[in-house]
C-alpha cells in the first residue's frame, strides 16, 4: 500500500470538480467531514480550551501556506502489519514533499484519513502503529504522528476536561516536531528526554522563557 502524492488533497481541492472525481463517494464524504471539522473547530477559538487562540495554533498557518493535505486510505484488516508500512510510506512522502526546510516546513502536515475504519477500532490500530513508529521517527527524524478519532480521551494541555482530539473520521497526522511540543511531553520522561536531546540548548531557553511568564517564584 504505497503512499502517493496523487492521493494528497488540499481542503480547496474538495471543491474542485476535477479532483472530487478522483474519489469514491465514501472517501469524498470522509475527507469533507474532516475538512469541515478543521474549519469549524480546529482553527477557531473554544471557550473550554483554557487559553487564548485557536484550538490548534499551527493549523491556521498550514492552511494559509497550502501545506495541509488530506489523504484517504482504506484498510482491509485493521490488525494487519501493512498499516504500519502504509504510515511509514506517508512518513517517507512527508520528508520528500516541499517545503523541506525553513519556517514553512514547520507548518507542513499530512492528515491520513482512514475512511473505512470504525471509531471503536481506531485506538487499537493507531496504538499499534505508534508502538512501531513513534519513538524512532521522532528520535531520528523529528517527525510526529497524532491520532484523532471519536472517543479519544486525550485532553487539552490547559484544561483536562476538554477533549479536542475527537474527529468525525479516524485519522493520523504526520508533521514535523517543533520546540513547543515539550508541553505535550512534560508528563512522559522518555519523550521529554528525546525532546531535550533534539533541541539541546534551545530546549533550556524554551523552558526558561515559559517559566518567566509564570509566577514560579511563588510556587516554592
Amino acid at each position: 500500500m504505497p503512499a502517493m502524492t496523487t492521493n494528497l488533497f488540499l481542503l480547496q481541492d474538495l471543491e474542485a470538480v476535477s479532483r472530487r472525481g478522483e474519489l469514491a463517494e465514501s472517501d469524498r464524504e470522509a475527507l469533507q467531514a474532516v475538512a469541515d471539522w478543521i474549519t469549524t473547530f480546529v482553527v477557531r477559538p473554544h471557550k473550554d480550551l483554557g487559553r487564548a487562540g485557536t484550538v490548534c495554533p499551527f493549523v491556521p498557518g498550514s492552511l494559509e501556506r497550502n501545506v495541509l493535505w488530506l489523504a484517504p486510505e482504506r484498510i482491509a484488516d485493521p490488525g494487519e502489519p501493512d498499516v504500519v508500512e502504509l504510515v511509514s510510506g506517508y512518513k517517507r512522502l512527508f520528508r520528500e514533499i516541499q517545503p523541506i526546510g525553513g519556517e514553512d516546513a514547520d507548518y507542513k502536515v499530512i492528515v491520513v484519513v482512514f475512511t473505512n475504519l470504525p471509531a471503536d477500532r481506531a485506538q487499537g490500530v493507531f496504538d499499534n502503529v505508534l508502538q512501531h513508529l513513534a519513538v524512532p521517527s521522532y528520535a531520528d527524524d523529528g517527525i510526529l504522528f497524532g491520532p484523532y478519532y471519536e472517543g479519544n480521551e486525550g485532553t487539552a494541555i490547559y484544561n483536562s476536561k476538554f477533549r479536542p482530539f475527537q474527529s468525525p473520521v479516524p485519522f493520523l497526522f504526520v508533521r514535523n516536531g517543533v520546540i513547543s511540543d515539550w508541553k505535550f511531553f512534560l508528563d512522559n520522561d522518555e519523550w521529554l528526554e528525546l525532546w531535550a536531546r533534539r533541541y539541546g540548548e534551545s530546549a533550556v531557553q524554551a523552558l526558561a522563557a515559559e517559566l518567566r511568564r509564570t509566577n514560579w517564584r511563588q510556587l516554592g
